[in-house]
């Protein structure tokens, strides 16, 4: 038997329903010189005789199943690297896919250069309502081959282990494998892969498929999407300080800055936005795990952070819990605090009175965000939901209160607007916001969800409503904050004529940043013929 050109592991675990198609998407690659080693995690559903089904249609796929589940996916894969026959080996999850052309692809960025390996970009789709995206795309912009981690550190972000094709020599040499028994492995084996390699190649051509269920009940979630557990803090830890470890012991102390930067950015980030769905008692056990990890960062990787991300870090160093879950709503969307102070030093701080300690003072420091003096389009306001009712047929009402902590608006009622846009047709609904103290207003609006203009042909999607403020002929627009916690709705709503019901659910946003949701779904007719209608347009 001829030796292939690549080996491609799959892993699969209790998958039996979705393997065929990752196998699938393998057998269909136009460089066809290829193997597939299935690597089943000792499943005990009907995974083993699907494998076995699919192996006796093509000579190319072996099956092989370890004796005991390993609880990760770094047994699997290494068992599928002992078995490999090929110079080239990629790895694709059971849930997954590799684009026809992926194999080609990276093997031709081998051939080209003496790589280590090569790398491209990975589509992610989501299985609810099929939308893709590109995973770091600034990364993977372009074709470009770099001699080693240090010609762009940023690469740290990328730690996917699917979206590369290694040279099976590399991996060899260095005795580089998936470690087993920790979870998050991709993270230290990317790294560890980057740290090593002379030469590696990006293409920006998709060379896999990731599908994401964001949605997914917290039994079958993916691991990073289980943040609840305090145990997946713990093992995100753990495997930080095994980077850590490596980069000291290979070498490569200089790269520290870079990686921890990524921690705070990337692995930090996703639980900032989690905390204001976090009791006071996870609050204390998740600062327990992560204040000693984050007190061993360098103080250069804080200064690359958005000045809102760094002070949510502050405050969860500093126990305020209560105040980093109000810090954390909002992330990314440029929200003001409720309050800011003024130091004796003539410094802006961070809520309701100035920080004790140096270094609280220079995370909660706002000042150089000129709260009080930037233009209005761009000020900081925040707009809180305080209470949802259910109104008259599809109608929500709410009171809203928005927070001016640089006293930028002027005393006295103020004229807002909720904007709403379905479709291509904005919906306006004016109200006033009344003074309740300096520097805070609120307002009741009704929010008559049966008087929105869809597409005839319906709108299947979600919105979250704006609030929108206009003072001496300039407008400021942004998001409207939904309570932490509120049961959601759902009304079957009939709109104007031509158009056919839709099913509307009023909810949380339920993840950062927390904004007042509306999903919109047709119902009828319309939900099975709407998807063909969308692509004859």
């Amino acid at each position: 038997m001829t030796r292939p050109d690549v080996t491609v592991t799959v892993i699969v675990h209790n998958d039996a329903e979705r393997l065929p198609r990752a196998v699938a998407s393998v057998r269909r690659q136009t460089h066809a010189d290829l193997e597939i080693v299935i690597s089943d995690d000792h499943s005990t559903d009907d995974t083993p005789a699907v494998a076995r089904a699919l192996a006796a249609e093509d000579p190319r796929i072996r099956y092989v199943r370890l004796p005991g589940n390993s609880g990760g996916c770094s047994a699997p894969r290494n068992r599928g690297i002992e078995l490999s026959r090929a110079p080239y080996l990629m790895f694709l999850d059971s849930d997954d896919e590799l684009p026809e052309r992926a194999v080609e692809t990276l093997l031709a960025a081998h051939r080209a250069r003496d790589l280590d390996f090569a790398m491209g970009a990975v589509r992610r789709i989501r299985v609810d309502n099929g939308r893709r995206s590109t995973w770091m795309p600034h990364l993977v912009a372009e074709h470009r081959t770099l001699d080693g981690i240090e010609a762009d550190p940023r690469l740290f972000f990328e730690h996917l282990a699917t979206s590369k094709m290694y040279a099976r020599a590399f991996l060899d040499r260095h005795h580089l494998r998936f470690p087993e028994g920790i979870h998050y492995e991709d993270q230290l084996f990317s790294a560890q892969a980057y740290c090593l390699a002379k030469t590696f190649t990006i293409v920006p051509e998709p060379v896999y498929l990731w599908y994401i269920a964001p949605y997914a009940a917290p039994a079958a979630a993916s691991l990073s999407n289980q943040r609840d557990r305090l145990t997946n803090v713990a093992d995100r830890i753990h495997v930080q300080r095994l980077i850590d470890a490596f980069l000291a012991e290979s070498g490569h102390e200089s790269l520290r800055e870079d990686k921890d930067h990524k921690f705070l950015k990337h692995d930090f980030r996703m639980y900032a936005g989690d905390l204001p769905y976090r009791d006071e008692a996870w609050l204390a056990s998740f600062a327990d795990l992560v204040v000693p990890y984050l007190d061993t960062l360098t103080p250069g990787a804080y200064a690359r952070l958005p000045r809102a991300e760094r002070v949510v870090v502050q405050l969860v160093r500093d126990r305020r819990f209560a105040d980093a879950r109000q810090a954390a709503r909002g992330l990314g969307h440029d929200v003001a605090p409720r309050h800011v102070t003024t130091g004796p030093d003539g410094r802006t701080y961070w809520g309701d009175r100035v920080p004790e300690g140096a270094a609280a003072r220079r995370e909660l420091d706002l000042t150089d965000l000129e709260l009080d003096t930037r233009p209005f389009f761009d000020a900081r306001f925040r707009h809180e939901i305080t209470d949802v009712g259910r109104g008259p047929g599809a109608s929500v009402d709410l009171t809203v209160r928005t927070y001016d902590p640089a006293l930028r608006l002027p005393v006295g009622p103020q004229r807002a607007a909720l904007l709403l846009t379905p479709g291509r047709h904005r919906m306006t609904v004016p109200f006033r916001l009344s003074p309740l103290r300096p520097g805070v207003f609120e307002g009741r609006v009704r929010l008559d969800l049966a008087a929105a203009r869809l597409p005839l042909w319906g709108f299947d999607g979600v919105r979250h409503p704006v609030l929108r403020l206009r003072h001496e002929g300039r407008a400021h627009t942004g998001p409207l904050l939904a309570p932490p916690a509120f049961p959601p709705f759902t009304a079957r709503v009939p709109y104007r004529s031509g158009t056919t019901p839709h099913r509307l659910t009023v909810e949380p946003e339920g993840h950062s940043p927390g904004r007042l949701q509306l999903r919109w779904e047709p119902v009828g007719a319309t939900a099975v013929l709407r998807p063909l209608v969308h692509r004859l347009r």
